[in-house]
């Protein structure tokens, strides 16, 4: 049987190259994964700061609407008050008495 043309002439392959490189490439994805996985433990913890800043500020939020409520409130009932007292002053200085304003309440 005839050998086919340029049989001889392969490249011999070299493992021992291979193998070297291959162990290269292990090692700096090995490294470039403990890299990662530092930043994502960095970022991890950055992520729960900032989540507990958020749960405060969320707080700190809602007390004060419930202060700025509590004080509208507080501030609509004195005006009401004053109100009151307005339209009773005025009653009283136009001769009005005080039963005849009661009864106007009642």
């Amino acid at each position: 049987m005839a050998r086919t043309k340029g049989s001889k002439n392969r490249p011999k392959s070299d493992v021992a190259s291979q193998i070297a490189e291959k162990q290269e490439t292990v090692a700096s994805l090995n490294t470039e994964i403990a890299s990662i996985t530092a930043n994502i433990d960095t970022l991890k913890a950055n992520l729960k700061e900032k989540k507990t800043a958020l749960k405060k500020a969320e707080k700190e939020v809602a007390s004060l609407e419930a202060k700025k409520a509590k004080a509208e409130a507080k501030a609509a009932e004195e005006a009401k008050k004053a109100e009151a007292e307005a339209v009773l002053k005025k009653l009283l200085a136009s001769g009005m008495s005080a039963d005849e304003i009661l009864e106007k309440l009642k």
